[in-house]
């Protein structure tokens, strides 16, 4: 009994998300206002007409949450694009030659796990300066370690392998063996770890834009459209709550 109640309560939740994504690919069909048309409306309560109310300047915050969703989801996929690639690359690397090579990579990936996720990215955005690009290049590369640890770890099983010995053992050249039987072997752990770190890369994502640090306005993102609201939560607290509860969704 509780496992089918937990089955339909992933079956409801895949749906939600389901539906939240089909919103936001077709968002031209889909938004029934221009995310960044100002009117005479600011702060209008939800209502038939603005079902998620209107911002402080009179902009639709259903449609913007619409349009805002491409650019969030597009930060969490690039990053972690970014984060994946490079980590598994110098996982594998440190993994599979193992000694010094693996001494150096791993003490660096520890320095960098000493941080949060977080407070690396906003250093790397300091350096970096802000900006959608910089905002999606720090979560990336603040998520690397992670990857290269796991990727690691799965090398190390991997290699010990009897056919990996064979492989080696008859002069198969060592990019040749990572490629065609290293990464095959460890492709399901990294593509789950990149699938759970979707949703944190967007919550890191929007995190730095409500600081100011990513997605500048008119554009519409949710973090910066909490951001926008946070001044008027007891005037109008849909602004903030309903960008902000997509992010929790997400």
């Amino acid at each position: 009994m509780k496992e089918l109640i937990k089955k339909k309560k992933f079956i409801i939740f895949g749906l939600i998300l389901s539906i939240i994504g089909l919103f936001i690919i077709f968002a031209e069909y889909t938004a029934p206002y221009d995310p960044i048309e100002i009117s005479m409306e600011g702060r209008k309560a939800p209502s038939l007409e603005h079902i998620f109310g209107t911002d402080r300047l009179g902009r639709d915050i259903f449609s913007r949450i619409i349009y805002g969703g491409r650019i969030s989801i597009l930060i969490g996929l690039a990053s972690v694009a970014i984060g994946l690639t490079v980590g598994t690359i110098v996982g594998i690397i440190s993994g599979y030659y193992g000694r010094w090579i693996d001494n150096t990579i791993m003490r660096l990936m520890d320095s960098l796990l000493a941080f949060p996720g977080i407070l690396l990215a906003l250093v790397i955005i300091a350096v970096l300066g802000p900006g959608l690009i910089n905002v999606t290049l720090a979560v990336g590369v603040s998520s690397i370690p992670e990857y290269a640890r796991l990727a690691r770890g799965k090398v190390l099983e991997v290699r010990e392998m009897q056919y990996i010995e064979t492989v080696r053992s008859i002069g198969v050249n060592d990019f040749f063996i990572m490629v065609k039987h290293i990464i095959p072997n460890i492709s399901s752990s990294i593509w789950i770890m990149a699938s759970l770190q979707l949703g944190n890369a967007i919550l890191v994502g929007s995190g730095l834009s409500f600081l100011g640090m990513g997605a500048q306005p008119p554009t519409p993102e949710w973090g910066l459209m909490t951001a926008e609201g946070r001044n008027f939560m007891k005037q109008a607290w849909w602004i903030s709550t309903f960008p902000g509860l997509i992010i929790l969704t997400t």
